[in-house]
């Protein structure tokens, strides 16, 4: 199935930047597996882009990378062709920053940069709960808030933040994430009642052939899937908390790939 040359190109390096900490591992891109024991370092307080930069380069030295291993980092924001356009758990004044350019000038190699929500969505496409599925896939991860993807047919269309459509009134998130079923103090069928409404505008709006739900509350999910009833099926993330580092990984993997070069996938 592969065409690349030579064992490097068959990993990649894949970082997973969050409010807490900064992991990172190479990864197989033959199986989506780490290729060695992922490491995770503590988020500098303030997260200032000079300052994660630094947690960022301590991280990728302790690993024998490859020169050319592409490398792909995380970000909890809207990224814009390499741009923070937000910013959420981490320092306000990542917004406007190139995190591709300053995680970059650190390393002294190439960076790809993309949205968590972004990485792990596509991670799942490749490796996990839709590695299987041709046509349109919505992944969800429900948390603090809903993070959102949609893959069709391998291509990642970025940055979709549809968590925060209005239904009812409501920014979506508020009522169906995971934390509003804690604030709300809400039993598994109550909350599926408003993941009903959450995941059957999604449907009406975009068709997908198959939703995968991910997020720490889908380890429960025999409790609140089965309640659920759409065109599609819906089904649990497999790849967990790997998913982010994943797919950062393969996607810088594939960013590097000379145009000419792409298969037809």
């Amino acid at each position: 199935m592969s065409n690349h040359h030579g064992k490097n190109a068959q990993t990649a390096f894949g970082i997973d930047i969050g409010g807490s900490g900064i992991k990172g591992a190479p990864v197989d891109l033959a199986t989506g597996e780490f290729s060695a024991d992922r490491v995770r370092i503590p988020t500098p307080q303030p997260a200032t882009p000079s300052a994660v930069a630094e947690t960022v380069v301590e991280l990728v030295k302790r690993f024998d990378l490859p020169e050319d291993a592409a490398i792909g980092v995380t970000f909890p924001a809207v990224v814009q062709h390499g741009v923070a356009r937000s910013a959420a758990n981490v320092d306000g004044s990542w917004i406007g920053t190139n995190i591709e350019h300053v995680l970059g000038d650190a390393l002294g190699r190439p960076v790809l940069a993309v949205n968590d929500a972004d990485a792990a969505g596509y991670a799942e496409t490749l490796y996990g709960a839709a590695r299987s599925t041709s046509g349109v896939t919505f992944i969800c991860t429900l948390g603090t808030g809903i993070g959102t993807a949609i893959v069709a047919d391998g291509v990642l269309v970025p940055n979709l933040e549809l968590g925060h459509l209005e239904i009812d009134g409501f920014d979506a998130e508020s009522r169906a994430a995971d934390s509003a079923r804690e604030r709300d103090d809400l039993d598994f069928p109550q909350w599926a009642e408003r993941l009903q409404r959450y995941f059957g505008v999604i449907e009406d709006l975009f068709w997908p052939d198959l939703i995968v739900v991910g997020g720490g509350v889908s380890k429960h999910h025999e409790k609140f899937l089965p309640l659920l009833h759409l065109r599609a099926p819906i089904v649990p993330a497999q790849l967990r908390n790997a998913a982010g580092i994943v797919g950062a990984a393969a996607l810088a993997a594939r960013a590097g790939t000379p145009v000419a070069g792409v298969k037809g996938d």
